[in-house]
């Protein structure tokens, strides 16, 4: 079926603006309460939530639909995304909540399940959902309503897990760095994590107050943290997003370390100890240089599309342990079910550690090639996908893929989210990748007339 209100991650939107509204996200909650209750009986659901100011509005809303179908309800209050995913699992809940728009500003939120097993919901329970939020809302009987807790301990118990990933040998003592936390979700577990390892850790983005998250700060803000580590000296920089499931870094000359550099440290560093599990999954966004280096290596490489819902997928279905974004979105499915910025800061850490080298030093065997990238408006009314596959934009692809032979590719998709062509074109450095992008783009833009 065609579904109505879920994406490749959750429903999303501003604030206010159905569906993002009290009264739809109370007759969601019921509608997801239902269809729990009616598969196992007496459900028990886990939420969460960023540090946005409307989180506490749609947190009850959600927390008086479950009970109204009768299915218990535990509150986390502010939590990092993966630490959701986590809880859910150890709690034996039957799913998980996460009220947050990630990286988007305050004035957005939105709302993601997660399975039992701390995976995106199945398709099927979303298609299910949907179709019971057609159904008018009613309440069980008064004996039968959800009960509602809250867990006082949720953050201490993210916190061990998070440090149980990295081995019990391993201490930051001695490492200096700054963290961000996008003044979101993270600002209360990210500092205990690393200071409780040994590190001496310096913040920013760390004083949420509903609405300030990402606002200048974070992993889609880097320069923030940029200029802190600079300042301060420090050996490196970790930024997070507004629901902890991202991670970029800075080394400590200033120099941004994106989700492609961590994967390939972590894939380099399993490979090297025989502890990586088939290979590694990119998206189409992944640069052409990361694939390189892994085919250098010897290690398989698979893209999938944007989206860390469709690499999760793709690791599942390979049976490998390892994937991500150059968003910073990287899953490490040996220890963790879903994308968590914590964790994978940590498994670079541990291997700074252990090989007592710099984050500029450990990346010189990746060579990432430039990338550029041209988002062409499509007019109203315009099909993105038939001017992609028309015979002019492919001949032009041809002739620019032609060019760049094996050292480069292109890469035509519409926007998910907007009226957008994105025009991708990367390559080595002595091709002119920039001039061969806008060429793309011109004959994109023609088609549109």
């Amino acid at each position: 079926m065609t579904r109505k209100y879920f994406g490749t991650d959750g429903i999303r939107g501003t604030v206010g603006e159905y569906p993002i509204t009290p009264d739809f996200m109370l007759k969601l909650g019921w509608a997801m309460g239902r269809v729990l209750a009616r598969d196992s009986g007496r459900a028990r659901v886990l939420i969460g939530k960023d540090t946005r100011i409307s989180g506490y509005m749609f947190e009850s809303a959600l927390e008086a639909g479950l009970s109204a179908a009768g299915v218990d309800v535990a509150l986390l209050g502010p939590m990092p995304t993966p630490g959701i995913a986590y809880l859910t699992r150890t709690f034996r809940a039957d799913a998980g909540i996460v009220i947050s728009a990630s990286h988007n500003p305050f004035a957005d939120n939105g709302i993601k399940f997660f399975s039992s097993e701390g995976t995106k919901l199945a398709d099927a329970i979303e298609e299910r959902i949907e179709a019971m939020l057609d159904e008018p809302l009613t309440t069980v009987a008064a004996g039968r309503l959800g009960k509602a807790m809250r867990i006082d301990d949720a953050a201490g118990r993210y916190i061990e897990f998070c440090k149980s990933t990295i081995p019990n040998r391993v201490s930051l003592h001695g490492l200096r760095m700054v963290l961000d936390c996008a003044h979101g979700a993270t600002y209360h577990i990210a500092p205990s994590v690393f200071r409780e390892l040994g590190a001496e850790v310096s913040l920013v983005g760390a004083t949420p107050d509903g609405l300030n998250i990402n606002r200048d700060v974070g992993s889609t803000s880097p320069a923030t943290l940029r200029a802190a580590v600079i300042q301060q000296s420090a050996d490196l920089g970790i930024a997070f997003d507004g629901d902890g499931d991202r991670v970029l870094m800075v080394d400590a000359d200033g120099r941004e370390i994106d989700g492609d550099d961590i994967l390939y440290l972590i894939a380099r560093d399993r490979h090297e100890r025989g502890q990586l599990v088939g290979g590694v999954v990119g998206t189409l966004m992944t640069n052409f240089g990361l694939a390189m280096a892994l085919e250098g290596m010897g290690i398989p490489f698979e893209r999938v599309k944007v989206g860390d819902r469709y690499v999760v997928e793709r690791l599942l279905d390979k049976g490998w342990q390892l994937g991500g974004e150059s968003s910073g979105h990287i899953v490490c499915a040996d220890v963790q079910s879903t994308g968590d910025g914590i964790v994978s800061a940590l498994q670079v850490l541990a291997l700074m550690v252990s090989e007592g080298k710099p984050l500029q030093t450990l990346l010189a065997g990746l060579e990432k090639v430039p990338q550029v990238l041209v988002n062409v408006r499509l007019t109203p009314g315009s099909d993105a996908k038939a001017l992609m596959a028309s015979p002019a934009v492919q001949e032009a692809v041809a002739g620019v893929e032609a060019e760049l032979g094996d050292e480069g590719r292109v890469l035509l998709r519409p926007s998910g989210t907007e009226p957008l062509i994105r025009v991708m074109v990367e390559g080595r450095a002595h091709l002119d990748v920039e001039g061969l992008a806008s060429r793309l783009a011109t004959q994109v833009e023609g088609e549109l007339g």
